[in-house]
């Protein structure tokens, strides 16, 4: 008899190492499949910003809508945006709306305009047309929700925009690129960005750094009166912008110096001065003018403010080729004026900032820079000009400044600023 055999034809095996290089590179273009789609989901967002004019109709426009420094400004902004921030958070497009920010007011009839910015993310490609109409929908709803505000949307008014725009409108104080600051905190202080600091001037001697300037308005620069002591002649001066000394973004000429008129040398008194340029600048992501803080106005003791230049970071060194920053504190005229500190020197028109144990501090060649201090809106104004001090980021030595409101009515007289 014959065995019974077996149905169809053997099969053959398959050896282990093909199975096992399958197994592995199925596995390994999955992996990368679901990570390209976590990416493009998840962090490949790009920003887009739109601007739109609200007019406020029930607030009357003032001088102090002026300037962003202002507590009416700052009130007023802080209102609108929160409204913006509270709307837009709530609406369809929620998820990908970042922020909205105010980045000037200026008078309308009836009542004031706000020009706001509004910061969006999106992970893909968008219509502006389509985004354009959905933004316009979501801003209607601020005219039912705007509590003692009476807003008015200007119609046909909402525009995507972009980075040479926006250095159009802001009026002072803003990083055009709106993104925030990197707070990593000249002497012990760390290298800047760029754009970090688009006020921040270096005022230069035959074309070498010799003080620091700060750009007030697109002719406009404050520094010390100290810097011109040995030479005032506009002639050998010139202005250069960037954070690099070495590759500047722009040069411009000195057209005049104006030294405060009752500048003391001896006891550093007034150590303020003016620089007009000899043509205006065009304000960019890079080149912008710090806000001026109102006359006579009260910095708190205690205060972060922040020291910037390219001055050395010893006494008797070489100026740095990068712009560098420090974080400091705010130290009240009485106890800068301790017998320890300074016994008696500091005078009116003078403001202390500095760290308890030293450390952080300005030094050569960075005299004439900004002391500057953001609100809560991020908009910085210089509250002083580094003037002097004894030596440099010593305990108990704090560095003096010349206290800008102090001089606000002057600057005004000279500049019309």
């Amino acid at each position: 008899n014959l065995r019974p055999g077996r149905v169809g034809s053997a099969t053959r095996s398959l050896n282990p190492c093909v199975v096992c290089f399958f197994v592995v590179a199925g596995v390994v273009i999955l992996a990368v499949t679901i990570g390209l789609l976590v990416y493009f989901l998840s962090f490949d967002r790009k920003p887009y910003l739109y601007q739109s004019n609200l007019q406020i109709t029930n607030v009357e426009y003032t001088k102090h809508l002026d300037s962003p420094a202002s507590q009416e400004y700052r009130a007023l902004s802080k209102n609108i945006e929160n409204l913006m921030n509270s709307t837009f958070k709530a609406s369809n497009l929620g998820r990908q709306f970042i922020r909205a920010h105010v980045v000037s007011i200026r008078p309308g009839d009836p009542g004031v305009i706000a020009a706001v910015l509004l910061k969006f993310q999106f992970t893909r490609r968008i219509r502006g047309s389509s985004m354009k109409s959905r933004i316009d929908q979501i801003l209607r709803q601020l005219q039912n929700n705007a509590g003692t505000m009476t807003i008015d949307i200007l119609p046909a008014d909402v525009q995507r925009t972009s980075q040479v725009f926006i250095s159009e409108i802001i009026k002072c104080g803003s990083r055009p690129d709106l993104m925030s600051l990197s707070y990593e905190r000249i002497i012990e202080g760390t290298q800047a960005k760029a754009g970090d600091w688009p006020w921040q001037a270096s005022l230069q001697l035959n074309n070498i750094h010799h003080c620091g300037a700060i750009l007030i308005s697109n002719t406009w620069l404050l520094t010390a009166a100290h810097c011109f002591r040995n030479v005032r002649d506009p002639r050998r001066w010139s202005i250069s912008f960037g954070y690099s000394l070495s590759s500047p973004e722009k040069r411009a000429n000195v057209k005049r110096i104006i030294i405060h008129p009752n500048y003391i040398s001896a006891t550093h008194e007034n150590d303020i001065a003016l620089v007009e340029l000899s043509n205006s600048v065009t304000f960019t992501k890079s080149i912008h003018r710090i806000c001026l803080p109102e006359a006579n106005q009260n910095i708190p003791v205690g205060s972060s403010v922040y020291v910037i230049g390219w001055g050395s970071h010893r006494l008797g060194g070489s100026s740095v080729n990068i712009l560098e920053q420090g974080g400091v504190e705010i130290i009240s005229n009485n106890d800068c004026n301790s017998l320890e500190q300074y016994n008696g020197l500091v005078r009116p028109g003078m403001i202390c900032a500095g760290k308890p144990g030293g450390g952080i501090d300005a030094c050569q060649g960075d005299s004439g820079g900004p002391l500057a201090m953001a609100d809560s809106r991020q908009i910085w104004s210089v509250w002083g000009i580094v003037s002097w001090g004894y030596e440099c980021g010593l305990p108990n030595k704090p560095g003096i400044y010349t206290y800008v409101p102090f001089y606000r009515d002057w600057i005004t007289q000279q500049t019309g600023i």
